[in-house]
């Protein structure tokens, strides 16, 4: 017979609960975890028998989390902090040069400096194995908490995220963003104040996309209206390429510009004030202290000492 504690601990009962407690949606919850609703809804009942007390109760259509239910969910946490920290210690006396790194990249972030870089390791080190993956920042930090990842590359400062102690980050590149436009008219202008910038047409990242978020605060934090978007797109070349074709406006990273080289009848301002951010690696506490994932970061330090992170870009984009 089962005891109490493998009654709460098999299978995915804590995955399954952990999901829902972040979507407080059993269609969505279901969705994403590849099972039934009806699936989803008997391993949250025979969890909340086990521990004898309901962890969710409805108001109206909106879900919500029992006391009982947030005391689960710190426990829950704690489980895979505890399991999370073992593993990094584990893995701490592997090999620097085998083994497995998961990178989380943002979407929005020009990859080709990166993709040359792994190229790059792996002709030093082929037995190391990286996967790149492209996320969203909801999906980077989702990632990181459950230890799927081991380093995020991403834009700071990200002022969702309220508790930082269990994260460390690494600079590579400060970046600005620039007013991206086609109007001659406009073209002499190096700053471009918000309440300046015409009433036309904008193509944007999606709302949940960092970049996204920082412009919509800047326009609120100079009390001028947000601009219209008439389409949204996940990477920069997809925004650059459809600003190109039919005029609209859009804001785009320097480092993303400064690789594109001359464009035709496309001009660029900084906005006033200016929109500055870094985009870095982010890993949680001890995670470099792994040998491959230190190894790695060094390598990637040496890497941008030989030919500075724009320097390369350019290079790349011109061949």
């Amino acid at each position: 017979m089962k005891s109490k504690q493998e009654s709460i601990f098999s299978s995915k009962t804590l995955t399954y609960f952990l999901q829902l407690s972040e979507t407080m949606n059993y269609t969505q919850a279901a969705q994403i975890l590849g099972i039934t609703q009806p699936a989803l809804t008997q391993q949250i009942k025979k969890l909340e028998r086990t521990v004898g007390a309901r962890l969710f109760y409805s108001v109206g259509k909106k879900l919500r989390l029992t006391d009982a239910g947030y005391t689960m969910l710190d426990a829950t946490h704690k489980i895979y902090g505890v399991l999370n920290d073992a593993t990094d210690e584990i893995q701490q006396s592997t090999s620097a040069t085998q083994g497995d790194i998961n990178i989380g990249m943002l979407a929005s972030v020009e990859d080709s400096v990166f993709e040359d870089f792994v190229i790059q390791s792996y002709r030093e080190n082929p037995d190391v194995k990286i996967t790149l993956h492209m996320l969203t920042r909801k999906e980077i930090w989702d990632k990181l908490e459950n230890n799927q990842i081991d380093l995020a590359i991403m834009y700071l400062p990200d002022e969702s995220i309220k508790n930082w102690k269990p994260y460390e980050s690494k600079r590579i590149i400060s970046d600005d963003l620039l007013f991206i436009h086609h109007d001659e008219k406009l073209s002499k202008k190096k700053r471009i104040k918000f309440a300046d910038t015409p009433n036309k047409p904008w193509v944007t990242y999606p709302v949940e996309y960092y970049l996204n978020h920082v412009m919509r605060e800047s326009f609120k934090n100079a009390m001028v209206d947000l601009p219209v978007s008439v389409a949204q797109f996940t990477t920069p070349s997809q925004l650059l390429r459809f600003s190109d074709q039919t005029g609209a406006y859009t804001a785009l990273p320097n480092s993303f510009v400064v690789g594109q080289g001359e464009q035709p009848d496309t001009w660029t301002a900084r906005f006033e004030p200016n929109i500055r951010f870094e985009l870095a690696f982010v890993f949680r506490s001890g995670k470099d202290k792994i040998p491959r994932i230190g190894h790695f970061l060094a390598q990637f330090d040496q890497y941008l000492k030989t030919k500075d992170y724009l320097a390369r870009l350019q290079e790349i984009q011109q061949n």
